[in-house]
């Protein structure tokens, strides 16, 4: 099957090409995963109103027969946040809510740990990530996934700010998983309920869900993969319907292009339905937080909008978000001015989704590269890769050998407890060594090694979750009265591990039973 693509350099001439010939697609891809060790993979291209490519490569697990096609689900993670946002705009176009609404007008309970940022922030604060609330955890580590989202939010209501309130950019799923709260508070209904009948239905998004409990396992599906110790492995998939709004959505590639041509040509309109009114749309894609630079004279624009990041390629305006989840990420870039979108999906985390972008980007402006995107970026992770095992490795070889803890080891045990983060579990495991439960939930169990005095490492039962390091505090008296677990809320580079970490929060639980 043929797919056109027109090519437009500026003002050149239009000129029809097959993508498929453009020096080579399907080899360009193929060879990329190979390099990257990628198993499955989707794209779809969307122009001037028409879907021009929607296609799958290599395979949805491991180990397995079946093929990725177009038609494969992904999850794909933070792309949920513009879905989010348009929502609301629905609610605006309605006059039943307005982006500079309080939160408390619609959730009078809500509360954070600072009385007169509570009391004044705005459904605009929680889409362009200013609340000053950021990670909680980070990807890796799912926060309270056995909890409602109601209690969550008891619990970051205690959680001190990372900035200033309205101080700056500081990126939060938590603050998502309000505004989808939010559309419930103004109609009833819960954002799982009113994203599938308001935008998934309208737009034939038929594959689309909003939770992985909607995926059987003889579903097109996607597994997760991810490379721990050099080996590119499937990984179980976890539940993200705690912070939905953020980042729980499933799609295809065939039901992403569907979400394009709702963003493009005429924004808000679908074929010949108008969805979402251009004003609201003029508002979802009017930058709001514009991102510091370097070199303010030279370099490029960049800046966040209400569920889109704004910056500029080649001097064309793209308006783009990655989704991150355990094992599986995604991109999706706008180009308005091109009337093009790009959706990219792939089970294992990696770089060579931008570069895929690049690619396509290029040849359709008719652009000749002395490099090749895949190469650059394969470089860049790679040198990258190795720096964050080096830096790793210093980690370990601080390590003090010769050690032993203060206590024995069933004098750790007992429940520690965090206003935020609620409550920790250290007991013995089945092999006489200790081991942590996270919020009383069975899945979220790690193992305790000793690495060296009074800090163990902990590593989850789930190896995808991979390693924390913990220390106790001892009193005067010999007991263990803290536990500080060290949480990752951005690792490097995975595949090093959870450390080295430049982003990353200590967290004091306190001893409340022996």
């Amino acid at each position: 099957m043929k797919f056109l693509l027109v090519c437009l350099a500026c003002q050149a001439t239009v000129v029809a090409q097959d993508i498929t010939d453009f020096g080579g697609f399907d080899e360009f891809i193929e060879t990329g995963m190979e390099d990257w060790g990628i198993p499955g993979l989707a794209i779809s291209v969307v122009k001037n109103g028409e879907i021009i490519l929607a296609k799958g490569y290599g395979m949805r697990k491991l180990g397995e027969v079946e093929k990725v096609d177009e038609n494969t689900v992904f999850g794909v993670a933070s792309t949920t946040k513009a879905m989010t946002a348009t929502s609301l705009g629905m609610l605006v176009d309605e006059g039943n809510l307005h982006w500079d609404d309080r939160v408390r007008d619609h959730l009078p309970w809500f509360e954070l740990s600072d009385p007169w940022a509570s009391d004044v922030i705005t459904v605009r604060d929680l889409l362009t990530h200013r609340t000053g609330i950021g990670r909680m955890t980070g990807n890796r580590l799912v926060f309270m996934p056995g909890r409602d989202r109601r209690t969550i939010l008891e619990h970051i209501s205690h959680q001190p700010f990372e900035i200033p309130f309205r101080s700056g950019y500081v990126y939060s799923n938590m603050m998502y998983m309000v505004a989808g709260m939010v559309i419930e508070g103004v109609t009833g209904t819960s954002w799982d309920e009113f994203l599938p009948e308001r935008l998934f239905k309208p737009l034939r998004m038929n594959s689309a869900s909003v939770s992985i409990t909607e995926i059987s396992d003889g579903d097109n599906a996607a597994w997760p993969h991810q490379e721990i110790d050099g080996i590119v492995q499937p990984i179980p998939r976890r539940n993200f319907d705690n912070v939905g709004p953020a980042a729980s959505v499933n799609a295809s590639a065939t039901d992403m292009a569907q979400w394009m041509l709702l963003n493009l040509g005429e924004p808000g309109k679908y074929h010949n339905d108008r969805l979402v009114s251009k004003e609201v749309m003029n508002d979802i894609f009017q930058p709001q937080y514009t991102f510091p630079a370097r070199d303010p004279m030279r370099d490029n624009f960049a800046a966040y909008t209400l569920g889109w990041r704004i910056s500029y390629y080649e001097g064309y305006r793209m308006f783009q978000h990655g989704g991150a989840t355990d094992g599986i990420n995604s991109i999706i870039v706008l180009v308005p001015e091109l009337d093009m979108g790009i959706f990219v999906a792939g089970n294992l985390f990696c770089g060579f989704r931008p570069a895929i972008v690049r690619w396509i980007i290029d040849r359709t402006l008719d652009i000749e590269r002395d490099h090749d995107w895949h190469r650059t970026y394969l470089r860049q992770h790679l040198a990258e890769k190795e720096s964050a095992l080096e830096a790793r490795k210093k980690i370990e070889d601080a390590r003090v050998t010769g050690t032993v803890p203060t206590l024995p080891n069933e004098s750790y045990t007992g429940i520690y407890r965090h206003l935020v983060y609620d409550d920790v579990e250290v007991r013995m495991g089945s092999n006489g060594t200790l081991e942590l439960c996270f919020w009383g939930d069975p899945e979220m169990v790690a193992y305790l090694e000793h690495w060296h005095y009074d800090t163990f490492r902990a590593s989850w039962r789930n190896p995808a979750m991979r390693e924390k390091f913990v220390t106790f505090d001892i009193d005067h008296e010999g007991n263990a009265t803290r536990l500080n677990v060290n949480f990752t809320l951005r690792p490097i580079m995975i595949e090093a591990g959870l450390y080295p970490a430049d982003y990353k929060r200590t967290v004091e639980y306190k001893r409340i039973s022996y």
